[in-house]
């Protein structure tokens, strides 16, 4: 045999082996609830709430009831998922940047009228092109990737997405998602049509799903809402109790079309929220202690991981995990290493995930205060250790707060402080959170 069909030879057989590596390669789905208490499930106990697709998900997955988000507010929270990284570090730390100085005082309406702010948010945009993305990361192993829903940083391919529904265009109302938000609400054919042409190309998929749901308007379907109108006094609640099984419907509608093509065993499938919500009585509207706030109303969230014969589904009840795991543990499945920066862990690794002593966050204003700087945002820092949450707050932001510990497994909606009983905790707490981030400076 010549050396030029000895090359040949060999080449082809090193294509067939990339191919078959992709193929063999699992694939990667997320599911993210928009606005949704971490108690807002039947499997975390909710009496009233019916979640039969989630809940059939915990009990299928490694189901951490003990996960957070390091902030409550979505556009911070989300590019947290998507890049490893917490806010401080992304450097997208709110929703909406600030206006023009001359504009500080003037009426929003105003203020977002003006070229001026409309610059501010494309610049703004700038923060997720300089740092690696999970889909981006995928990439380089094959994957294709596809993003439907909640999206603040303009056109899906910022995210490193290969493809998207959100094209992110701030003069033509593309503020958090813009045609991605019909997903769920609207049906689910886009990311079927993405799951089909990623298997038609023989490729690995990586679907981002993070429809606007629960999230307001709460306008479920009659059926839904009928069946919650009696369950309450409060027709708001109602509605959003409707929202959240809504929702799970999409979910089972997912997870079914996995199944009926093939696809369940090979697929990792990933579930969070971006952030809580506690619905008020009287209003579709957050209540205090939830979104926007440093308690576990908004923080906490159950984080599941299902990958058939490769994770063994059982609950945890003990240890603590956070949205900040998510990049980490897809990038060990497929055989890449987090980057430098990521603090966050692989949690299929038991023993990494039982040597962790401790997790931590930060809330910031929904209106950014500053382009670069994410401390001038900062309202509070937060730690918790075992039992133990510390809320620190800053200075610069919430001057009269105070400084605020909870026994979070004897009191979980941290109804009674205990700092003063407790000065040695309070200190000890207070120097890991000054470790992890000192903004003293």
């Amino acid at each position: 045999m010549s050396n030029r069909v000895i090359s040949g030879t060999l080449l082809l057989l090193g294509l067939w082996g990339a191919l078959a590596g992709a193929a063999e390669q699992p694939n990667v789905v997320w599911i993210i609830s928009d606005d949704q208490a971490w108690n807002d499930y039947g499997f975390m106990g909710h009496d009233t709430i019916q979640t039969p697709r989630l809940d059939q998900l915990a009990r299928e997955s490694l189901t951490f009831k003990r996960g957070y988000v390091p902030d409550s507010l979505c556009r911070p929270s989300l590019a947290t998922m998507v890049t490893g990284l917490y806010p401080h570090q992304h450097g997208i730390v709110g929703n909406d940047p600030p206006p023009p100085e001359d504009l500080a005082d003037a009426p929003k309406r105003k203020q977002r009228s003006d070229p001026r702010y409309l610059q501010q948010r494309i610049d703004y945009i700038k923060h997720i092109d300089r740092v690696p993305k999970l889909a981006g990361l995928l990439s380089t192993q094959g994957y294709l990737s596809h993003q439907s829903g909640k999206w603040w940083e303009g056109h899906y391919r910022r995210g490193g997405f290969t493809h998207g529904m959100t094209h992110g265009d701030r003069t033509r109302g593309g503020r958090h998602g813009d045609l991605g938000l019909a997903i769920g609400r609207q049906g689910m054919r886009p990311v079927f049509d993405f799951i089909e042409m990623s298997v038609e190309q023989d490729k690995p998929f990586f679907v981002y799903y993070a429809p606007f749901l629960p999230h307001t308007p709460h306008n479920p379907p009659a059926r839904l809402l009928d069946k919650y109108r009696d369950k309450t006094p409060h027709l708001p609640v109602a509605k959003y109790y409707a929202m959240c099984e809504w929702f799970d419907e999409t979910v089972g509608e997912l997870l079914d079309y996995l199944d009926d093509h093939q696809l369940a065993d090979n697929t990792i499938v990933m579930y969070v929220t971006d952030n809580g919500w506690i619905n008020r009585t009287n209003a579709s509207a957050y209540a205090p202690r939830s979104k926007r706030s440093q308690y576990d109303g908004g923080i906490r969230t159950p984080i599941m991981v299902r990958w058939p014969g490769h994770v063994q589904p059982r609950m945890d009840e003990t240890h603590l995990v956070s949205s900040i795991d998510l990049v980490p543990t897809v990038l060990s499945a497929v055989g890449l290493k987090p980057t430098a920066k990521m603090d966050g862990i692989d949690l299929l690794d038991e023993k990494r995930v039982a040597a962790r002593n401790a997790i931590f966050g930060e809330i910031l204003e929904h209106d950014i205060q500053h382009m670069t700087d994410p401390v001038a945002s900062l309202r509070f820092r937060w730690v918790i250790e075992g039992k133990w949450k510390l809320i620190v707050p800053h200075a610069g932001r919430v001057p009269d707060a105070a400084v605020e510990l909870f026994d979070i497994l004897a009191d979980p909606w941290e109804a009674h402080e205990v700092s003063a009983a407790h000065p040695d905790v309070v200190k000890q707490l207070r120097a890991q959170l000054d470790a992890w981030w000192d903004v003293s400076g």
